[in-house]
C-alpha cells in the first residue's frame, strides 16, 4: 500500500465531553483517533450542489463531525428530486436547496457550522468562494460548473473530490494540483452540448447517488485526517447493475498548459435557458416563456391562430405526463430526417427543460423553417406553473 498523504487540516481544540461521546466510535479507530477527530472538527469543506451526490455527502460529512460545511446551489427543491436527493423531504418542495440542506444538517448536529451559498458558482465568484475552504466536493450536474470548479481548484491549489453519475453508472476521483492529475488531465475539453443527454432526459438510478456520494465522503475524511490511500491518481468506475467497481490509473498530462485564469465553459444544463433569444444566437421571439406559451394555446383553442405543437421528448416521458393538443415526435427522429415537419405552418416545440427543443429549433431554422418557436424551461416549467390547478 502506498504511503498515506499528510493530513490536510491541523487539529482543532481538544474535544468537549459532548464531542467525546458523539464521536467515540471514530476516536477509537487507530488510524483516526482523537487527533483525527479534532482535524475533522477544524475542517472547512465546500460541497458543490445539494442534489443527488451532495445529499449523502452532506449528511455523512455532518455525521462525521466536519466542523464547517459550505453548500452552494441556486436551485429549489422539486418533487422530481426526491427519489435521489435524500437531504430533502416533501415539506421542502419549493424551498431553496441550501436552506433545506442546512436544516437537515442541523437535525444531525446543530453544532456544525453551515454556510449556505444560495447562488450559482461563476467566473466572478469561484476563486473567492473556494478559497475559503480546505477541500471541495464537486457534485455538480453540468459540465459548465465542473470545469469551473476544476479550474478554480487548480489555480488555488485546492484538492477536489469529484463524483459523477449517469443512469446506472458512477465515477469518483480526487484531483489535487501538484500531487496528481486534475480534471482537465482526464477531460481536457468539454463535450459538445448537442451530444450530451440533458439532465432531464438521461435519468438517474436513485440509490446510485448513495454509493458515489458515500465514496466522496469517504475520500474527504481520508484527506482531512491523513488516513489510508486516497483516490489521488486513481479513477473508480461503478456499474450499479453489474455491482462492479473498476479502477483506472490517471496521471497528469505533461503537454497540457496549466490553467491560470478562469473562463466560462458551455452552458448550465441543469437549469433551463433564461437568456433572450438574441443572446443565444436564435431569431428574436423564437424562445418564449410559459405565460406566452399558454396565451398561444388559448388563442389556438379560440381559433384565432394555428400552429403545430410538437413534443420532442421520448415516449416514456410523454407517458408520464404531456400537454393536451401536442403530438409526440422524439428529437432524434427530427434531427435524423426520419420525420419531416411541415414548412408551411408555424411550429411550437417543447421538451422537458428546453435543451432538446432548442436543438430541434436550431436544426429546423437551418433547414429553412421560417416560423419556429420553443418553450423555455420545457414541460417542467409548464407543469410547475400549472401544478395547483
Amino acid at each position: 500500500m502506498s504511503t498515506p498523504l499528510p493530513p490536510l487540516v491541523e487539529p482543532g481544540p481538544p474535544l468537549t465531553p459532548t464531542q467525546s461521546r458523539r464521536y467515540a466510535r471514530h476516536a477509537i479507530l487507530p488510524s483516526i483517533g482523537i487527533e483525527g477527530q479534532r482535524r475533522l472538527l477544524a475542517a472547512k469543506v465546500l460541497v458543490i450542489g445539494a442534489g443527488g451526490l451532495g445529499s449523502p455527502a452532506l449528511l455523512y460529512l455532518a455525521a462525521a463531525g466536519v466542523g464547517t460545511i459550505g453548500v452552494i446551489d441556486d436551485d429549489v427543491v422539486d418533487e422530481s428530486n426526491l427519489h435521489r436527493q435524500v437531504v430533502h423531504g416533501v415539506a421542502d418542495v419549493g424551498r431553496l436547496k441550501v436552506e433545506s440542506a442546512r436544516d437537515a444538517i442541523a437535525r444531525i448536529d446543530p453544532a456544525i457550522t453551515v454556510i449556505p451559498h444560495a447562488q450559482r458558482l461563476t467566473v466572478e465568484n469561484a476563486l473567492e468562494i473556494i478559497g475559503g475552504y480546505d477541500l471541495v466536493l464537486d457534485g455538480a450536474d453540468n459540465f459548465a460548473t465542473r470545469y469551473l470548479v476544476a479550474d478554480a481548484c487548480e489555480i488555488s491549489g485546492t484538492p477536489c473530490v469529484w463524483g459523477s453519475i449517469l443512469r446506472f453508472d458512477g465515477q469518483v476521483s480526487v484531483f489535487w494540483p501538484g500531487r496528481g492529475a486534475v480534471y482537465r488531465d482526464l477531460f481536457p475539453d468539454p463535450p459538445d452540448p448537442a451530444l450530451v443527454p440533458s439532465c432531464a432526459e438521461a435519468g438517474v438510478f436513485g440509490v446510485l447517488c448513495a454509493a458515489i456520494g458515500a465514496a466522496m465522503g469517504t475520500e474527504a475524511v481520508k484527506l482531512i485526517t491523513g488516513v489510508g490511500r486516497t483516490l489521488v491518481g486513481r479513477l473508480l468506475i461503478y456499474d450499479a447493475l453489474e455491482a462492479t467497481w473498476r479502477e483506472l490509473a490517471i496521471r497528469p498530462d505533461p503537454s497540457r498548459t496549466p490553467m491560470t485564469a478562469l473562463e466560462a465553459v458551455g452552458a448550465y444544463c441543469a437549469a433551463p435557458a433564461a437568456q433572450p433569444a438574441e443572446a443565444s444566437g436564435r431569431p428574436a421571439g423564437s424562445e418564449i416563456d410559459v405565460e406566452t406559451f399558454d396565451a398561444l394555446l388559448a388563442a389556438r383553442s379560440r381559433g384565432e391562430t394555428d400552429f403545430d405543437l410538437v413534443d420532442v421528448r421520448e415516449q416514456v416521458e410523454w407517458d408520464l405526463g404531456h400537454i393536451d393538443g401536442a403530438r409526440l415526435i422524439p428529437k432524434d427522429q427530427i434531427l435524423s430526417g426520419a420525420v419531416k415537419l411541415p414548412t408551411d405552418r408555424p411550429l411550437l416545440l417543447h421538451c422537458a427543460a428546453g435543451g432538446r427543443s432548442g436543438q430541434v429549433l436550431d436544426h429546423l431554422v437551418a433547414q429553412g423553417h421560417a416560423d419556429v418557436r420553443h418553450l423555455l424551461g420545457g414541460y417542467t416549467a409548464w407543469e410547475r406553473a400549472h401544478r395547483d390547478e
